[in-house]
């Protein structure tokens, strides 16, 4: 059985929870599918990104130093306030451990050459969304920046973080 977020096909309060995992920025209708979450599930939890924050993309190397097309991504999208806001949640930051092996984007924001295997970038919704030369542009750059040292050195700071907080909310209701 296949349905969209959107437009579940199941009776109010069907379930104890629901729950959407680094999927809501491909929904058509963000707010509209949170909403049906909401009507079919008692409680409500959504792991996704603040993307209204405009220090996310400063905060995270990839995006900053090498892949600002995924700031065009988030254009016009629902900010995380609208969407805890729709489901009536909570929202707490979600700090990433620099040993994180659970390969979403953000995962591997300790270990740059993570970035270089193609089979993590190819379970990267991202790599998909920017299309193929944006996807492999970084790569060029950053397989150059780690051999080089540049990259270390840029980012220094880092080594000494446990967790790093990028921008990932945890919405709960």
């Amino acid at each position: 059985m296949g349905a969209a977020a959107e437009s579940l096909p199941f009776k109010g309060q069907s379930f104890d929870a629901a729950m959407a995992v680094s999927t809501v920025h491909h929904w058509p209708d963000p707010i509209a599918g949170l909403r049906e979450m909401r009507s079919v599930a008692r409680r409500v939890v959504v792991f996704t990104h603040d993307s209204s924050d405009a220090g996310w993309r400063h905060r995270f190397w990839l995006t900053r130093d090498y892949l600002p097309e995924v700031a065009e991504l988030v254009v016009g999208r629902p900010s995380v306030t609208e969407l805890a806001g729709a489901i009536r949640a909570r929202m707490e930051p979600v700090l990433i451990p620099w040993d994180c092996v659970d390969g979403f984007f953000e995962a591997y924001w300790r270990r740059p050459e993570a970035y270089l295997d193609e089979n993590v970038r190819r379970g990267l919704s991202v790599s998909a969304r920017v299309g193929p030369e944006p996807e492999q542009r970084p790569v060029r750059g950053l397989r150059a920046d780690v051999v080089s040292g540049r990259w270390a050195e840029r980012n220094r700071y880092l080594i000494a973080l446990d967790a790093a907080e990028l921008g990932l909310r945890l919405l709960v209701n």
